[in-house]
C-alpha cells in the first residue's frame, strides 16, 4: 500500500509518494518535483533515499518530523492546503504533512478499511514493524487535552510538563 500527495510550494510543484508496511506504519518516500533534471528534483530524489533507508533502519517517523519540520530555506510559501497554510521549505511541508498524517491519527479512516483486507503472517512484519496497529499508535503522539497555540492555533502536543507546537514551535510557557 501506498499514499501519493500533490503539493505545490510557491510554484514548485511536486508528489509525495509514501509507501507503507501491512500495519500502515510509513517505511519509504518517494519525493517527484515537476521540474525533471532540475537541481531541487534530483536533491529531492536522494533525499528521499535517505529518508526511506532511516525509517527501514528503524529511525522513528516522530524524531525526522522534529528535526525536519520548521526548517526555514527557499524555496517557501503558500501552499494551498488549508491544514498547512504556510511551508517555510519543501522540507517543512512535508514532514509537517506526514506529521499530520501519520502521527496525529488523521489517516485512520483512509487505512482501516484497506488493514482488514490485508493480512500478512507476524514473521513478515516481525523485521520491519511493530506487530498491530494499535502498538504503532501507542509510540505516537497522545495529544489528550492539549491547548491551542497562541500564535498559530494549532493544537499542541506534551513536551515534558509543557506543551509545544509541532506547528510553529510555540510552548505553553515553559522554555
Amino acid at each position: 500500500m501506498g499514499l501519493t500527495h500533490h503539493f505545490s510550494i510557491a510554484g514548485h510543484e511536486g508528489y509525495l509518494t509514501v509507501g507503507l508496511y501491512p500495519n500502515g506504519r510509513p517505511g519509504e518516500i518517494f519525493i517527484r518535483m515537476a521540474k525533471e533534471g532540475s537541481t531541487i528534483a534530483g536533491l529531492m530524489e536522494c533525499f528521499g533515499t535517505v529518508v526511506s533507508v532511516s525509517l527501514q533502519h528503524g529511525v522513528p517517523l516522530k524524531v525526522l518530523c522534529d528535526k525536519l519540520s520548521h526548517t526555514r530555506f527557499e524555496p517557501s510559501g503558500w501552499t494551498g492546503n488549508e491544514e498547512l497554510g504556510y511551508a517555510k521549505s519543501i522540507m517543512d511541508y512535508l514532514f509537517r504533512w506526514m506529521e499530520l498524517r501519520f502521527l496525529s491519527g488523521k489517516q485512520l479512516p483512509l487505512l482501516t478499511q484497506q488493514m482488514a483486507v490485508v493480512e500478512r503472517p507476524a514473521s513478515a512484519e516481525a523485521n520491519h514493524a511493530p506487530a498491530s496497529h494499535s502498538q504503532y499508535l501507542h509510540d505516537c503522539y497522545e495529544v489528550g487535552d492539549a491547548p491551542l497555540c497562541v500564535t498559530c492555533g494549532s493544537l499542541m502536543v506534551r513536551n515534558g510538563s509543557c506543551h509545544k507546537c509541532a506547528n510553529c514551535g510555540g510552548t505553553s510557557g515553559c522554555s
